[in-house]
């Protein structure tokens, strides 16, 4: 399957790639991991071990990655954990989790209404782990408005939206991602970067995926343009890149991260990580496929989702930015 670095996310990315000051692709190094990552397995995401109602996963889908965001305590950098049955939840798997479990109980997160409704402590009663949930405010702010608007617009119902257009994520204004991230204002990622806007759209994409992942075997749900989907810009990705020597920082903005200092939001450097991040997964994908036969090639997602399952829980630091967008 063909990369689109004519979709939104790519193209932005590929015109300012090459203006980063802060770091480096290492292009052979790419070739290198390519000539033995070419042979592994690369799965889809599987999350509806807790829900065989198709239509109950896309809304809690989109709940997920409506609050998808900032798991490491930004002081002390300990990510936060809850432990069940012996097992070691991190990060978004923890909140995961602990969604399917107040669902479970009988809390309708799914509704808009009572998305619109809750306050800090229907919150702090829900997500309880080693640490509390970082930005557990800005959780309620964003599920309040959010709410709102689903209530407002789509009788607060996800479903409404998602059946509202094309399974296309882009299509001249009326694509998926382009109505998520006009009509909801958390889902609108992007940053300017030297002067021109930059797109990255994290959450937006990785809800998609994540429904197109699951879904799209059965036919229920099966996004029409997936390979116009780049990587998801977060604090993970970055690190695997890192440790696979891929994209090198320099002398500075690694004593930064290594420290645990924060980054500032849409600051260069913050910007350059996550251009680096969706840019060398590209060419990390186009390397892997060069190896591959037809009916084994990835899709960026893919390589995306292999990253992240080896390193979210690794104790190796990871840039910190306090940001409502990954």
């Amino acid at each position: 399957m063909t990369i689109n670095w004519d979709s939104k996310v790519l193209k932005s990315i590929n015109e300012s790639i090459h203006n980063c000051e802060n770091l480096k692709i290492n292009y052979d190094n790419i070739e290198v991991v390519a000539d033995w990552l070419a042979f592994e397995e690369f799965s889809f995401p599987k999350n509806n071990a807790r829900n065989n109602n198709p239509e109950n996963f896309i809304r809690t889908t989109m709940l997920i990655n409506t609050l998808n965001f900032a798991f490491t305590n930004f002081d002390n950098s300990i990510k936060y954990e809850i432990e069940r049955d012996g097992l070691v939840y991190s990060d978004s798997e923890a909140m995961f989790t602990q969604i399917h479990e107040a669902i479970e109980s009988g809390i309708n997160l799914l509704n808009g209404e009572v998305q619109a409704n809750l306050n800090l402590k229907d919150l702090q009663n829900i997500f309880k782990g080693n640490i509390e949930m970082p930005m557990l405010q800005e959780r309620v702010e964003i599920l309040n408005e959010v709410g709102s608007k689903l209530v407002d617009d789509y009788d607060g119902d996800w479903l409404n939206f998602i059946n509202n257009g094309q399974k296309k994520l882009y299509s001249d204004g009326e694509g998926l991602i382009e109505r998520l991230t006009k009509e909801f204002p958390r889902f609108d990622d992007s940053s300017i970067y030297k002067g021109k806007n930059v797109h990255f759209y994290k959450l937006a994409q990785l809800a998609f995926w994540g429904i197109h992942g699951e879904l799209s075997s059965s036919g229920y749900f099966d996004i029409e343009d997936i390979s116009s989907m780049s990587a998801f810009a977060d604090y993970i990705v970055p690190v695997a890149l890192k440790v696979m020597k891929i994209v090198e920082y320099n002398k500075e903005l690694d004593e930064y991260i290594n420290s645990g200092k924060l980054i500032d939001r849409d600051s260069e450097e913050e910007i350059e990580i996550r251009l680096a991040s969706l840019f060398a997964t590209a060419k990390l994908t186009e390397s892997i496929n060069e190896r591959r036969p037809e009916n084994k090639k990835i899709i960026i997602p893919q390589l995306d989702y292999r990253l992240w399952k080896s390193y979210h829980a690794t104790h190796h630091p990871h840039h910190l930015t306090y940001t409502i967008m990954y």
